[in-house]
């Protein structure tokens, strides 16, 4: 059904495209790198006329953004957090809808130089180890993962994305991190994966949202029907992602 609709409405926006480009600006989350994309060029395969320009960045950095009066149509963050806070502010048209999940695991460089085997290590201060930030989304979960385990860690970088400590891993310039699952199987990674106890595998839902402020709804409305239907969800599994 929403399948359909998402088609219905996507006709109906080439029908009144007219020959003139819309353009639709989406912030994402860093995590969303890849599959926000694909998404974005299906949606325009589907809507002739119609341009999705993804602004990617760490979540808190795109709330701020929004807060600050950016250009924003739709707002997909990695956590519920950072959407509460923007409709807080009353900057949410409409209410927010889940559409993918993501867990953690650890990355190491391949080869894993540092024999790093599991969270204990994570307070080893002989061993270069990063985590993203507080207040981004995948430092926070992080970080929640070692306080239920009882590990002080010695973090060495504090990185504002998933995306930056994932690049540090991959050129060895740390011996581990703990990142999405999402980011270590994109296939083209040169990192190794360490799977995290079951009892630890937490989890982050992404919500989307429609901003107060766009000009364009209906465009928006679209692309998040889209980004909830078959076809767009067909894609986040590609990527990795859990369903709602």
């Amino acid at each position: 059904m929403r399948a359909l609709l998402a088609l219905v409405t996507a006709l109906a926006l080439v029908g009144c495209a007219q020959g003139e480009d819309e353009e639709l600006v989406v912030s994402a989350a860093s995590s969303l790198t890849g599959a926000f994309d694909d998404i974005a060029s299906a949606f325009e395969k589907a809507n002739p006329g119609v341009k999705v320009k993804v602004n990617h960045a760490g979540s808190a950095t795109l709330r701020e953004q929004i807060l600050e009066g950016a250009p924003v149509d739709v707002f997909a963050p990695a956590d519920l957090t950072h959407m509460v806070q923007v409709a807080t502010a009353g900057a949410i048209g409409e209410e927010h809808e889940v559409f993918a999940t993501n867990t953690l695991l650890i990355a190491v460089p391949a080869g894993n130089p540092g024999d790093v085997s599991g969270l204990d290590d994570f307070a080893d201060p002989d061993l270069l180890l990063g985590l993203c930030a507080r207040g981004v989304p995948c430092g926070d979960l992080a970080r929640a993962v070692l306080d239920s385990a009882g590990i002080e860690p010695s973090i060495d970088t504090h990185e504002p994305n998933a995306r930056l400590l994932l690049t540090k891993i991959e050129a060895g310039e740390l011996d581990a991190g703990i990142t999405y699952v999402t980011d270590v199987y994109r296939g083209d990674s040169a990192v190794e994966a360490i799977e995290l106890p079951e009892d630890l595998r937490l989890t982050t839902q992404y919500p989307i949202a429609m901003l107060a402020r766009t000009d364009k709804p209906e465009l928006a409305s679209a692309f998040i029907q889209f980004v909830l239907s078959d076809e767009a969800q067909a894609i986040l599994t590609e990527f990795g992602f859990g369903t709602p």
